[in-house]
């Protein structure tokens, strides 16, 4: 069935679309007024990484990951988040502040990363050497780069009056897992249009490539690297890349959600004479989880993952299997340095029609010619994605940039007709961005940065700055400061019960991890 018929039968329960629930994830370091990352361990007062529910940590100790709740709408979302950064902001000490980009400030060396740590029990060891593991094998630079990532689920009854209208014999929770992954399908295919519209990483501080092997970025200034067309290098392939695992012929099949977790378990499976080379232990000490192309599920990088609403530390892929598809997460948002909290409501609304837009269209399955294609339009757009008559590859055609993305935004426009008049118009102006590429927030930051005459880092640092002046001089809101007091006190509660709570050595809780984790 087409996508304007679908719209037309489903008009009628619109509302039913209100009670779908999105939250997002914003990563961000930790970095010192003299530019480079923080070599102070995770606040004490913004309580344990661990096990609190809002505030945590990625790669780097330094590097920190704020987390809303599901919430029900943009307002209601970016208020959660902007009152967790006024909390960080006066929770964090005096000399550091909050970098409000992708690309990280300077790199001095490897060395200078701190691997973030989690406690003494055996569930914190095996997130630390996870990490250990991945700059091993990647090197902990790449670690660094930041991004926001935008979880999304249709509502229950939603999902009902669906099957309802278009497969009403089918089992629900397998329509369910059905719509979901032909929802990825379609991000997966038509994706490039978010680095695009929405991409804020064109340029680079030179130490960030120190070392690194050949790349196409030419000089901006002394201090800074950038591609006169990049939108989000941060997607492109001076980012996280899976090189090793795609050259092994590991790669996620996004067909359907078996294809999806047996595609990860054979590489969570598959041992990797490189990664043999580093060993598991050296000197006793864990180097890696294990020699296997994927340590855990999490390794391979991918810009949009299906997620189980339980999550288990113990065996994600098997939740995924057995309780299905609870949302989907969208991986490739740049954090926008031009906004306060690196994203504003009417981009939410956006991705809010795009995902809707991706669910209802046709969605078939992904061949191996068709996902070479995608791979090349993603790195286009990556780094040349605003060049003039930019040519990209669909349906085994060549078509215009302008042309592919001025389709993709009429089809979302129908789909708004079942949001509300604020997606309408948040789609309608972010549209101006297709054929006008001066308007997206990589052409605007690459301007300012030659106006001002101010590389990378000198940039962001001002901008940097200026946001924890104004956060600082806000007025804080006092409920949300006593829930994050709260949520900080029993954080570190948990972490001490589950540190007390160990019955094994951490070897045996390792082994019995991978067997309950690969558990058919």
């Amino acid at each position: 069935m087409q996508l304007k018929e679908k719209i037309q039968r489903l008009k009628p329960f619109d509302t039913l679309l209100k009670g779908n629930l999105m939250g997002l994830e914003k990563e961000g370091l930790r970095v010192s007024r003299k530019g480079g990352i923080s070599q102070v361990p995770h606040p004490y007062a913004l309580g344990c990484a661990l096990t609190h529910p809002n505030i945590t940590t990625d790669f780097s100790e330094s590097l920190l990951e704020l987390v809303t709740p599901p919430l029900s709408g943009a307002v209601e979302m970016l208020s959660f988040l902007e009152n967790t950064q006024y909390y960080l902001y006066h929770h964090l000490p005096k000399d550091q502040n909050f970098w409000p980009t992708s690309m990280p400030c300077v790199i001095r060396g490897e060395t200078t990363i701190p691997i973030a740590q989690y406690g003494t029990s055996n569930q914190g060891k095996l997130k630390t050497i996870y990490r250990q593991g991945l700059a091993n094998r990647y090197g902990s630079v790449m670690q660094t780069i930041a991004g926001i990532h935008f979880n999304y689920s249709f509502s229950n009854k939603f999902w009902q009056q669906y099957k309802r209208l278009f497969a009403p014999t089918e089992v629900l929770r397998s329509f369910i897992d059905n719509g979901y992954m032909g929802l990825i399908r379609n991000i997966v295919r038509y994706g490039w249009i978010i680095p695009y519209l929405f991409g804020a990483s064109p340029a680079v501080c030179k130490s960030f490539l120190k070392g690194y092997h050949t790349h196409s970025l030419v000089e901006f200034n002394d201090s800074t690297l950038y591609e006169p067309y990049a939108t989000s290098l941060r997607m492109g392939n001076i980012g996280y890349q899976n090189l090793a695992e795609d050259e092994a012929g590991v790669k996620a099949n996004y067909n359907s959600l078996s294809h999806y977790i047996n595609s990860l378990k054979v590489g969570m499976q598959t041992s990797c004479s490189e990664y043999e080379m580093i060993g598991v232990k050296r000197h006793g000490k864990y180097q890696q989880l294990n020699t296997n192309i994927l340590q855990i599920e999490n390794e391979y990088y991918a810009s949009v993952r299906p997620k189980p609403l339980l999550e288990s530390n113990k065996n994600s892929l098997n939740t995924l299997s057995n309780s299905g598809i609870g949302y989907v997460e969208l991986r490739s948002i740049d954090i926008n340095p031009l906004l306060s909290l690196g994203i504003d409501k009417p981009q939410i609304h956006f991705l809010e029609a795009f995902m809707l837009f991706c669910l209802l269209e046709p969605s078939c399955a992904i061949s191996t010619s068709e996902q070479f294609g995608i791979d090349t339009n993603d790195q286009l757009v990556a780094h040349e994605g605003r060049k003039p008559k930019l040519m990209l590859m669909y349906k085994g055609k060549q078509i215009s940039r302008q042309e592919w993305g001025s389709d993709i935004i009429t089809k979302m426009e129908w789909c708004t007709a079942l949001l509300s008049e604020n997606h309408q118009v948040s789609v309608r102006d972010i549209a101006c961005r297709i054929n006008n590429p001066d308007l997206t927030p990589s052409a605007i930051t690459l301007s300012q940065m030659k106006r001002r005459n101010q590389g990378f880092f000198d940039y962001t640092n001002s901008l940097s700055k200026k946001y924890r002046g104004d956060f600082l001089f806000n007025k804080i809101n006092k409920k949300h400061f006593d829930y994050l007091d709260h949520q900080a006190k029993v954080s570190c509660q948990k972490q001490l019960q589950i540190e007390a709570s160990d019955l094994v050595d951490f070897d045996t809780f390792l082994n019995e991890y991978f067997i309950k984790y690969l558990k058919n």
